[in-house]
């Protein structure tokens, strides 16, 4: 699935470039680091760290700038890329149904049920609920 992910991506790159005429050449500094932010998130970093700064400690720049880089490259910025990885796994772990909400909740380190089902509600569009049925 995360190959996938990633092929999807990188044609979105392609095909954002083409649309969008990108007069500046992405250059070889900004695709290395684009491929290492989604390093990190392959590696599911985002259970437990939905902060574009976690991800820029790590990388050794600014969130600012990797925000900046990853707009630049695929026309959406860093926090959303989190979001989406985040959000396809919650989504598949609900589908399975071997694991509770709590469990779930806990895994991905929200700090409350509540909090859990309203993020599931605004990236998902649905509660947790309807993923049982």
């Amino acid at each position: 699935m995360m190959n996938a992910i990633q092929a999807m991506i990188i044609d979105f790159f392609d095909f954002h470039a083409t649309l969008y005429g990108n007069n500046d050449t992405i250059t070889q500094q900004y695709a290395a680091l684009m491929n290492r932010f989604l390093a990190l998130l392959e590696r599911s970093d985002y259970r437990k760290n939905r902060e574009v700064g976690y991800y820029a400690d790590l990388l050794c720049v600014t969130p600012k700038y990797l925000s900046e880089v990853s707009k630049k490259i695929s026309g959406y910025p860093a926090a959303y890329w989190i979001t989406r990885y985040s959000s396809l796994d919650i989504a598949r772990l609900l589908r399975s149904k071997r694991l509770t909400f709590i469990e779930i909740s806990d895994m991905f380190g929200f700090s409350s049920e509540a909090y859990f089902c309203r993020y599931v509600q605004k990236y998902l569009g649905a509660p947790p609920s309807s993923f049982l049925e």
